[in-house]
């Protein structure tokens, strides 16, 4: 019997000390946010011809764990926040024998906005580009896209495209230089769609893709890499008509 009753209060000393334990980690879980008052949402395209380990850091602090490669996103579908005001980025490489010449720059991000930075041209010199991207829900069944042109010359004057819509049998967007971004359109969702890059003015495809959008989501649509194919990387990086969610 008193063996009975020394176990039953070793159980209840074991219990205490559970509940305890449970009750101390409840209490030092971090809070959620919820208040975005003082912050804007920002999303980057990596369009860095020859780049694939890209970090970023803002106030000095690395955002993204994995690498954001050449031709993708971070996030990949929507965006990471930071504190609005005045905000030092840089966007680098960090191996060692990196020859990737690193983007440091300070932007002004308004609180409740969203922006979407484009990093572009090459390796060893690469250059950004900040846009607002405003973000808009359909009521009905339409996705949003819009056009970003980045598509890289070594020599010679830099050409505006436009994109063909076979669908549509029309350009969508035309006399889009380059580094320039359009604003959004609603598009059709649910159905591919075959869309041309041409030289403005021509029917001269520089590249072709098969787009299917969701209804409801925000796309970019990203013409880069290297504009003339025979030169040398250009079979490596080709001139590619791509996108990317944004929401």
């Amino acid at each position: 019997m008193k063996l009975t009753k020394t176990i039953v209060a070793a159980c209840g000393i074991l219990a205490i000390l559970v509940i305890a334990s449970c009750t101390k980690n409840v209490q030092q879980k971090l809070p959620e946010t919820s208040d975005f008052t003082n912050t804007a949402l920002v999303q980057m395209y990596n369009g860095i011809i020859n780049s694939n380990r890209n970090y970023i850091y803002v106030d000095g602090k690395p955002v993204n764990g994995a690498t954001i490669a050449y031709g993708s996103s971070f996030p990949t579908s929507y965006n990471f926040g930071v504190a609005a005001g005045p905000r030092p980025f840089v966007i680098k490489d960090t191996l060692v024998t990196s020859t990737q010449q690193q983007l440091a720059f300070t932007s002004l991000f308004n609180s409740a906005k969203t922006y979407t930075i484009f990093t572009y041209d090459t390796i060893t010199s690469p250059k950004v580009l900040i846009v607002p991207t405003t973000i808009e829900i359909p009521r009905d069944t339409t996705a949003r896209v819009r056009f970003a042109n980045f598509v890289w010359w070594k020599t010679g004057t830099p050409s505006a495209v436009d994109i063909f819509s076979k669908k549509r049998n029309a350009n969508i967007f035309t006399n889009i230089a380059p580094t320039q971004v359009t604003e959004f359109i609603p598009y059709a969702s649910a159905s591919s769609d075959s869309l041309i890059v041409r030289n403005t003015g021509t029917m001269v495809a520089l590249d072709t893709a098969t787009f299917t959008f969701t209804q409801r989501r925000s796309y970019t649509l990203v013409f880069r890499g290297r504009y003339a194919n025979n030169e040398a990387g250009g079979a490596t990086f080709p001139r590619t008509l791509s996108s990317f969610i944004n929401y």
